[in-house]
């Protein structure tokens, strides 16, 4: 047996899965108590304890990583924790300012004081409506209104009796009632009508409108300050009302005043309010015919406070998660009626956004949604930085918005906000943003997968029971755990750690759970898992099933015997959707004299992506520094991946390439029972690939369905083992020696077993044992650089 095959690996049934002898001491999950932490994540902990306890400004947290690692669930039971210990937050409230009805005041009282003052106001406003107009109806007020009113009477009735005095002296009337005065002429004590008069003589009809227009002008002059008597009479009715108003106001206001008699702000505004009733009471409640319900909603619009954020006294520091963060979501928004057409508005219809709910407490966002909705990142800095939660409508800035607005006070903030995101938009921002990272200096990194240990391994079962406990799912037993364990270490692709994409096992558990149901078993068992992830890769399992049945039927051409020059079998993963899955796939190269070099057939028509373009060149690079030390690599070689029809990228197929490239050279057949995957580096040593999991198991079933010979198998890097967690088939398969599993290090070790022949080691001469694979490719490199060179008779004048 060749030196370079006995050095390569072959692995044992036991290297390609991870077995649990004795880790898991219980029967059943419901022995166990629950997990309240988080799977492993210690650094993540560590992180976000730190955030949360850190109090300065500018210490809000990034939580990052992949969804489904629990990583909102953990923050949100956290922040949850923390906040029951913390000081219950202010309540906020929004006041009419009567001075500026378009700046509503904001006032700030105790927690729970908020809804006890408006119940407080709202009992302020039923009294108001008892006590007005009823105590315009005392005998008091009516009394003193008749003095105001007989004063001016008699100022006026007075002014009268001077004029029908001298009326009368001139043989003339004074006729009046509520609205007119009116002179008519007399004779012997007796009133004329029109008709009697128009009979008098012509020299008496003239001498009456002469005393007429006398008497007028004395009229004229006697009320000349009617004016001033009305203006005093209104002033001292007004006075009246303003002192009576007063008077039934103060047992309405006193005791509230003397009840937050602590909080000026309410105090200053019970003072502001006393001074508007002087002045709306009589034009509302008294002059006005309204019905006690429009009465009522008249004064609501005007004195009622809005309550924007209220709290129970004692339920600590409030956790707002905003699912939709839009601004308006965020930062509030003023509301808008419209009367005829007509927008308005008023302090009542101030609506707060998640930062007043979360104001004194913590703010969850996520990022993706954060960053996607218009205005609302540079308004989230600007309000993080100066610590002032403003209300206003972003289109005001723009001019979009053409009718009056609102312009609130603004209300101190003080909230740490938490967002969750994925790894790409952290570093996006923490290089696109330079106030990014001055305002989350937080950073929360939850890992994607978590180290296998036996700590880890109970806290897993715990999580489990924890979990199926919430949902009402039954137990799991010990083998169930033992087989979810498996299958989180296969997401994770490594034995040694646990995937922490928990979404996806919980999903298995939910499904497995079903299993149970249908079979009428008490206990979700090793049988009920496996179920469920065989019916989950049967679901998602078409393209799959369709790409075996194009192989077996011929028309992907893939080989599982016999021996070809310049082709072997490589491995790919697909990825459709949520299923992802292995397909073989034919490398196929060709040699030629030339000096076109190393073509990347996928490349050259734009299906290669760069990192596998990379691949390709680093075969370039290999071959160089491997073969034609002494003379020039002159060749020209082209490389494809058969039947590939979509972009192509990852550099897992190099090692294959350059086993079809060095077998199209040496002309030495390369065995088609195997399949190969393992990227490469410039010294020919072989490196861990993605998938390998899957890559064999897609060759497997290629075999399996045409059958086992004992000669199939798969060569694997040597680092790539550790991430090994087969199907239990395939285990099955090598451990009766039907299918094999080889690992290497480098390129000779895999020429060796595909080719079955020695690939040859350079010795001190810098020369490779005569016969070998290397030395066919060398002494083929060699004849066709020979032949690129120019004859002498070419070359001469």
């Amino acid at each position: 047996m060749p030196d370079s095959i006995v050095n390569a690996q072959r692995l044992l049934p036991e290297q390609l899965t991870r077995t649990f002898n004795g880790q898991f001491n219980f029967t059943s999950t419901a022995q166990l108590q629950p997990l309240n932490g988080v799977l492993g994540q210690t650094r993540a902990v560590q992180a976000l304890q730190f955030g949360v306890a850190m109090q300065r400004h500018g210490y809000n947290v990034f939580v990052m990583g992949e969804s489904g690692t629990g990583r909102f669930s953990y923050t949100r039971r956290h922040l949850i924790e923390q906040a029951k210990q913390q000081a219950t937050p202010s309540d906020w409230l929004y006041v009419n300012h009567f001075s500026e009805m378009r700046e509503p005041h904001a006032v700030q009282l105790p927690p729970g004081e908020g809804s006890r003052f408006c119940s407080d106001i709202s009992t302020l406003l039923d009294n108001l409506l008892a006590t007005f107009p009823a105590v315009f109806e005392t005998p008091a007020w009516q009394q003193k209104k008749s003095a105001i009113d007989r004063t001016f009477n008699r100022r006026y009735d007075q002014a009268l009796d001077v004029v029908e005095k001298l009326a009368l002296e001139k043989n003339i009337a004074l006729y009046r009632d509520s609205i007119n005065i009116a002179f008519t002429p007399m004779f012997e004590g007796k009133a004329l009508d029109e008709a009697e008069f128009a009979q008098r003589p012509e020299s008496e009809r003239e001498q009456f409108h002469a005393n007429i227009a006398v008497l007028e002008e004395q009229l004229n002059k006697e009320l000349s300050s009617l004016p001033l008597w009305k203006r005093e009479s209104s002033n001292q009715l007004r006075q009246l009302n303003e002192e009576t108003i007063a008077l039934a106001l103060e047992p309405l206001l006193a005791p509230l005043a003397q009840k937050y008699a602590e909080h000026p702000c309410v105090v200053a505004y019970l003072q502001a309010m006393q001074a508007n009733l002087l002045k709306t009471v009589v034009e509302q409640l008294v002059d006005a015919d309204h019905s006690d319900a429009v009465a009522r909603k008249l004064l609501e619009e005007q004195y009622s406070p809005t309550l924007l954020v209220g709290h129970n006294p004692g339920e600590g520091a409030p956790v707002v998660f905003e699912s939709h963060p839009t601004y308006d979501n965020l930062f509030g928004r003023i509301e808008y009626s419209t009367d005829q057409g007509v927008l308005y508005t008023s302090y009542r219809q101030l609506r707060p956004g998640a930062l007043h709910r979360a104001n004194g407490g913590y703010l969850i966002l996520e990022a993706e949604k954060l960053l996607s909705e218009p205005f609302v990142w540079e308004a989230l800095k600007r309000a993080l930085h100066s610590r002032q939660l403003k209300m206003e409508s972003p289109l005001v800035e723009l001019g979009r918005v053409a009718t009056v607005t609102l312009i609130p006070q603004v209300i101190p903030l003080q909230v740490k906000v938490v967002v969750i995101g994925s790894r790409e938009l952290y570093y996006a921002l923490q290089e696109l943003d330079p106030d990014f990272q001055e305002m989350f200096r937080m950073l929360v990194d939850f890992d994607e997968d978590i180290p296998l240990t036996d700590e880890t391994l109970t806290q897993f079962a715990q999580l489990l029971h924890a979990r199926t406990s919430e949902e009402g799912m039954a137990p799991l037993t010990a083998a169930a755990v033992q087989q979810l364990v498996r299958y989180s270490a296969r997401l994770a692709e490594h034995k040694e750690r646990l995937s922490a994409s928990l979404a996806d096992l919980f999903q298995v558990v939910s499904e497995a759970d079903f299993m149970r149901c249908s079979s009428g078993a008490e206990l979700t068992d090793a049988v009920h898992i496996e179920q469920a992830i065989a019916a989950r890769i049967t679901r998602t399992g078409r393209v799959s099933a369709r790409i075996m049945d194009d192989m077996l039927s011929g028309v992907i051409l893939i080989d599982t015997q016999g021996a070809a020059v310049g082709k072997c079998n490589g491995l790919t993963v697909l990825a459709v959707g949520d299923s992802t899955f292995g397909v073989p796939a034919r490398i196929s190269a060709s040699v030629y004299p030339g000096s076109s070099g190393i073509v990347d057939i996928e490349r050259e028509v734009s299906l290669g992506q760069s990192i596998h373009s990379k691949g390709m060149m680093i075969v370039t690079g290999y071959l160089g520094s491997r073969y034609a030390q002494e003379f020039p690599l002159a060749i020209s070689a082209s490389i494809a991946l058969e039947q590939s029809y979509g972009y192509v990228d990852g550099d897992s197929a190099s090692l294959g390439e350059v086993c079809a490239l060095i077998s199209a050279l040496s002309r030495i057949p390369l065995k088609q029972s195997f399949a190969i995957t393992g990227s490469i580096n410039q010294f020919g040593e072989v490196q861990a690939v993605g998938g390998v999991n899957e890559k064999i198991e897609g060759f497997f079933r290629l075999c399996q369905a045409r059958g086992l010979s004992g000669e199939q198998g798969v060569i694997i890097p040597r680092s790539n083992v550790v991430n090994l967690l087969l199907d239990e088939a395939v285990v099955n398969a090598v451990a009766e020696d039907l299918f094999h599993i080889y690992a290497v290090d480098d390129v000779d070790q895999a020429l060796s077993l595909l080719s079955g022949t020695v690939a040859g080691s350079m010795d001190e001469q810098q020369a490779f044992p005569e016969g070998s694979i290397n030395a066919l490719v060398v002494e083929r490199l060699r004849s066709i650089a020979e032949l690129n060179l120019p004859s002498e008779d070419a070359s001469s004048p």
